[in-house]
């Protein structure tokens, strides 16, 4: 079994690591152990198997962790494969708070890695839930009645921009906080823009 290259673009983000340094490195050798090439996505190390993403190593306030971009259909025998939130369709993360968790789980860290390898070589795809399987909330709905132009535009926006609109519109409990929002970002829409842009 070859080992993957380390790539010297990302030592800086371990030499600085302040929280997690130890824990990071012993990752970091356990995904390299599994033949991956190391990259440097989304601001962290990102681990490739044939240019697809596989694992990312990132931390936390309470824990550090290895990210799972299909973990949704990783088998976890273990169950120690965690959804970080409840609109996180296809990432899973297994969590650490120590090194020696890290050692003591090796292994199984390998087992899941080959899995996720074998996962990508497959071709198999998560099923994204559809826009339409997400709630529209009742003043965004309103609001398509009231300026039919809203609907049209917000209809024209990439499927990833309608869904960050209607998780954000939705999340407030108070309906007034809910309408403010969707207020605050008509002009966004109707120019045919998401959230950030």
């Amino acid at each position: 079994m070859t080992k993957g290259v380390r790539n010297a673009k990302i030592d800086p983000f371990f030499n600085k690591a302040k929280k997690w340094k130890e824990e990071f490195e012993k990752l970091r050798e356990i995904v390299l152990d599994c033949e991956l090439t190391e990259d440097f996505k989304w601001m962290h190390p990102c681990y490739t198997y044939d240019n697809k993403n596989i694992v990312l190593i990132h931390g936390f306030k309470e824990y550090c962790a290895l990210l799972f971009h299909k973990g949704a259909l990783l088998k976890d025998p273990h169950g120690i494969l965690i959804q970080q939130t409840e609109n996180v369709q296809a990432a899973r993360q297994i969590r650490f708070t120590s090194a020696e968790q890290i050692d003591e789980m090796q292994l199984i860290i390998k087992t899941y890695i080959d899995e996720a390898i074998e996962v990508e070589k497959s071709g198999l795809q998560v099923e994204f839930k559809k826009n339409t399987e997400f709630a529209v909330p009742e003043e965004l709905q309103n609001k398509f009645v009231e300026i039919p132009e809203l609907k049209t535009a917000f209809e024209a926006l990439t499927p990833g921009r309608q869904r960050a609109y209607l998780l954000h519109f939705s999340q407030p409990k108070q309906s007034k906080t809910r309408d403010a929002r969707v207020e605050k970002y008509l002009p966004q829409i109707l120019n045919g823009k998401g959230m950030d842009d």
